[in-house]
């Protein structure tokens, strides 16, 4: 489906600027549609016309078009809407009723307009309820969603100060509707609107009341209290804000309105989130725990290996001095990875620093009496925890069996280069590893090598990869190696 983006870059003259604006104006539009029980569809005027380029159905009420409407031009009696819309000669909306299936449906419209600009026209289509009985709540969500049409046509909606992220249980127009006066007396809450504030410890009927003076009423010595939540309370800020009472937890939202170009009061979103909250904080605390257990087992490795790195002093040079010394590096290793980890969010991490931080690591201890040059080129990316030990114990195993045997005295470079790859729908990591040293002895065969090499192989296989060692053009040695990683989220498939 082509995007509104799309459709105004390559259909309009629109700047980038005003482009943004009917961006803006999407991106917060559900508020207006569920206020109104109406669908809401921007149109705007291209080379062939008047064009449909975004469309949004209410969640409280009944919806107008079943079928997606995006791309479509006008149809019968709308084209007169859209033009008296766009002209501005009606302020409150053009109007037009046309037969449905289900009864007639009222269709009117405003210009979108940002700076004196029209942008395009904003139209709604809702099912005609003129002739049937009206509940205090409807009329009251009616009421606000025509003020908030009427801003579209003054330019005060949408508000470029509001927030433009969505945090987990920003409140919507089902969870709860306050309409406050310009002095902040609620002069209309919804049922849900009202259990809500209940929640948090008050008691009876909160319209006629000013809200910022009734919350601050609940709020106890001590409590930690969001710096906006006045000016969220009193509807004079487009802002969102959290109050906690006790165990209760209440979103709130505010939106501003505005009449001639003056605050007339502010339409106010309540949401209960307490239990939301109280998830939100429970899966915080795991991960602090789960950080602190990584912090914990690098803590515990970097201790394991200062004792063999003490042990490896007492001994006299010779292959047990030798196998201490390269039993510290790898333990160095997997601590490195849990370094990583612990300073992280989540159970993935980005290789790029530890592959980094392991080759200069490997380097910087062989080179003491040599040149040893260390090159990382590509990318890793983010590997699974799981993934990230196993490939860094290669690497460096391959980085220090180079700088070791391949390089010989006279030094040379040493070159890790990284590929992310995906085949058959699995996720691949080429890594290959090159020096430009005195290549590979004659005869060389991995599985009659070193401790080193097997721990390679093994770890390779492991990873359901394969590895080759060869001579490298014009001098050295290449190894490379391709693993299937394990995929980023849980939710995806495993290793089946």
């Amino acid at each position: 489906m082509t995007t509104l983006n799309e459709v105004l870059t390559s259909r309009t003259t629109l700047d980038p600027i005003e482009r943004e604006w009917l961006l803006m104006l999407t991106g917060d539009w559900q508020v207006l549609a569920d206020l109104g029980f109406a669908d809401l569809v921007v149109w705007v005027r291209t080379g062939d016309g008047w064009l449909a380029a975004a469309h949004v159905r209410p969640t409280t009420g009944p919806m107008v078009f079943v079928e997606d409407i995006v791309g479509r031009s006008p149809w019968d009696g709308l084209g007169r809407v859209l033009e008296e819309a766009a002209r501005g000669e009606r302020a409150a909306g053009a109007r037009h009723e046309r037969p449905h299936a289900d009864g007639d449906i009222v269709e009117d419209g405003v210009p979108i307009v940002r700076d004196d600009v029209v942008l395009g026209v904003l139209t709604r289509h809702a099912h005609d309820r003129s002739a049937g009985p009206s509940s205090r709540l409807d009329e009251g969500y009616r009421s606000l969603g025509d003020e908030l049409f009427g801003m579209v046509a003054t330019g005060d909606w949408p508000n470029p100060a509001a927030p433009t992220a969505s945090r987990r249980g920003s409140p919507r127009v089902g969870d709860g509707v306050v309409r406050l006066d310009a002095d902040g007396v609620v002069t209309f809450a919804s049922p849900n609107a009202q259990s809500a504030v209940h929640r948090l410890g008050h008691h009876g009927e909160i319209e006629g009341q000013t809200l910022a003076e009734a919350i601050a009423v609940l709020l106890r010595d001590g409590v930690e209290v969001d710096e906006s939540l006045p000016l969220v309370t009193l509807g004079r800020a487009p802002w969102r804000s959290d109050v906690t009472v006790g165990g209760a937890t209440v979103a709130m939202r505010s939106i501003p309105l505005t009449t001639a170009g003056r605050r007339s009061g502010a339409l106010l979103l309540l949401r209960d989130v307490s239990e939301l909250r109280r998830s939100e904080q429970e899966v915080l605390s795991k991960d602090a725990t789960i950080r602190e257990i990584h912090h914990r087992v690098k803590n515990n490795l970097q201790t394991v290996a200062a004792l063999l790195r003490l042990q490896a002093r007492r001994l006299d040079e010779g292959p047990g001095r030798v196998a201490l010394t390269d039993a510290v590096r790898r333990v160095g290793t997997i601590a490195l990875v849990h370094e990583t980890l612990s300073s992280g969010f989540d159970e993935t991490v980005n290789f790029d620093d530890i592959a980094w931080r392991g080759l200069r690591a490997v380097v910087e201890v062989s080179s003491s009496d040599r040149p040893i040059e260390p090159r990382l080129v590509g990318a890793f990316g983010r590997l699974r925890a799981e993934d990230a030990t196993p490939v860094a114990m290669i690497i460096s195993e391959l980085v220090q069996n180079a700088a070791e045997h391949g390089l010989g005295e006279r030094g040379g470079c040493v070159q890790v280069q990284a590929e992310r790859l995906v085949e058959d729908g699995h996720d691949l990591l080429r890594v290959t590893i090159e020096d430009d040293g005195q290549g590979l002895p004659a005869g060389y065969r991995p599985s009659r090598a070193g401790l080193g090499t097997r721990i390679v192989t093994s770890l390779v296989s492991d990873l359901r990869g394969t590895i080759r060692w060869e001579d490298a053009q014009p001098r050295g040695t290449r190894v490379q190696f391709t693993v299937r990683l394990r995929p980023l989220t849980r939710g995806a498939s495993g290793r089946g």
